[in-house]
């Protein structure tokens, strides 16, 4: 029952965003992926599985998760100024997916 719930809520959310996509304030469907959905879940199952300990360090982790999701949007913005948007989407992808790389390594060498 909760992973059907899990996933009717992400549904939810790609409705909401696909609502907000084709009104006059089309850019707010960009500030919808960024309410923490899934993170509540995340926080709440590291909660209650592994303590509050846990729970604060995988809250500092994610601040610094930050990271890869600007490097995302800013890497989107720049090759949207120089290919179509497929290929600048895959591109601004591997950049995130290179970022998040680096953070996991960096992260487990520190702590």
């Amino acid at each position: 029952m909760g992973l059907f719930f899990k996933a009717m809520l992400g549904a939810l959310v790609v409705l909401l965003i696909g609502v907000l996509a084709k009104t006059k304030n089309y850019y707010i469907a960009g500030l919808i992926p960024l309410f923490p959905t899934f993170a509540l879940i995340a926080h709440y199952i590291v909660a209650t599985e592994r303590g509050v300990e846990a729970l604060r360090t995988t809250i500092v982790f994610g601040m610094w998760a930050i990271i890869p999701y600007f490097v995302y949007l800013l890497s989107l913005w720049y090759f949207t100024g120089m290919m179509r948007v497929w290929p600048a989407l895959g591109c601004a992808v591997l950049c995130w997916c290179l970022s998040a790389w680096l953070l996991i390594f960096v992260w487990s060498r520190a702590h």
